[in-house]
């Protein structure tokens, strides 16, 4: 957690201690901060507060928006969805929505296809589009902008899991969406918190009942120093986010995967010619060892890697990303990722680096 979200949850604990339901001055005073909090995070995405709903994660927001669909959707009604989406959408839409579904296809650079959905659009008109901004295990950036143009034109609403996104790349524009899901600890907030835009007109499914809160969208009592906490992270993110900076931080993955392909023979970068987010790298190591030796291996070298997703680590099946990317399993089975905050300079990839080399020359010893 970045140090402006430690100063706000702080100060949030010992100002709003109330209960932002209750009518004394105590929650009067924590409904205020979290209405200030709404706003400042509508400004950001430029849309209503009334938009704004807080959750636990984009995990639960994502559950939101699928149980809704399916208490809204038509007989005949089909919703498509990227084959790509992080595990906590595919998951809940399977549950809510069963072969209701049409998957968007994914190219081999790990990028969907637009086309698909023009060609699609011929045959039916879904009840509703849903593609991620960028994807969590190869940091490619979807071409959702190209996917809201095409929602509007044909009155679709669009769903937009922003969870990578947000506090990597500017939010200016993504307030266009219908539904985005986003949350806190990807960009130095909060564990544990998070939010979901949703049209604030027109009827909402609440998925936890038990009381009125978010307008009747979302019961239960608002954690207040968590939602402070997570919109002063914003704020300072935005602040971050200058074309410099991120021209900045794309050239530190430049040089790093560089080092790696230099170094490492017949390592493969994914998705090496895609637009992809400046803190994620995952490549393909060469067949020497099993991705889970590397994983230890570098963690007692202090290094923390994922085989994927923090959300699928560890399990043995095949992430449905690299299924999607058309990789074999051999090839899915050493993919390793490397993921950086806003503090990881060049000279700390350059470690990494380093360590894997040295690694690769010790296996080739034993």
């Amino acid at each position: 957690m970045s140090q402006v979200a430690k100063d706000a949850w702080l100060e949030a604990v010992e100002k709003f201690p109330g209960n932002p339901s209750s009518l004394h001055r105590m929650g009067a005073r924590a409904d205020r901060a979290l209405e200030d909090a709404r706003l400042k995070l509508a400004n950001h995405l430029g849309c209503s507060p009334l938009d704004i709903v807080w959750t636990s994660g984009a995990t639960e927001a994502n559950n939101m928006v699928w149980h809704h669909i399916r208490k809204n959707l038509p007989e005949d009604g089909e919703v498509w969805i990227s084959s790509i989406e992080h595990p906590c959408c595919i998951e809940s839409a399977k549950h809510w929505l069963g072969d209701r579904i049409q998957w968007i296809p994914t190219f081999e650079n790990g990028v969907i296809d637009p086309s698909w959905l023009q060609t699609r659009i011929q045959k039916k008109q879904p009840h509703l589009v849903c593609v991620m901004a960028a994807n969590n295990e190869t940091g490619c950036i979807q071409p959702w902008e190209e996917t809201l143009d095409f929602c509007k034109e044909h009155q679709i609403p669009y769903f937009c899991d922003a969870a990578q996104w947000v506090g990597r790349l500017p939010v200016e524009g993504l307030g266009d969406c219908d539904w985005i899901s986003a949350c806190a600890h990807k960009f130095g907030g909060p564990k544990g918190v998070g939010f979901l835009k949703c049209p604030s007109k027109g009827r909402f499914d609440s998925l936890l009942l038990g009381g009125a809160q978010e307008l009747n969208r979302r019961a239960g009592t608002e954690n207040v120093p968590g939602i402070l906490s997570m919109v002063a992270a914003l704020d300072a993110r935005e602040k971050e986010l200058s074309e410099h900076t991120i021209k900045e931080r794309l050239g530190i993955q430049e040089k790093f995967e560089s080092f790696l392909q230099t170094r490492i023979p017949d390592i493969r970068i994914l998705g090496h010619h895609s637009r992809r987010l400046w803190n994620t790298t995952s490549v393909i190591m060469p067949d020497l060892d099993c991705r889970i030796r590397w994983v230890v291996k570098l963690d007692k070298l202090g290094f923390a890697v994922s085989t994927g997703s923090a959300c699928s680590s560890g399990q043995e099946k095949t992430s449905h990303v690299l299924v999607s990317m058309d990789l074999k399993k051999s090839e899915a089975s050493r993919v390793l990722r490397f993921s950086s905050g806003w503090d990881t300079d060049f000279d700390s990839w350059k470690e990494l680096g380093v360590a894997m080399v040295d690694l690769i020359e010790d296996i080739l010893l034993e």
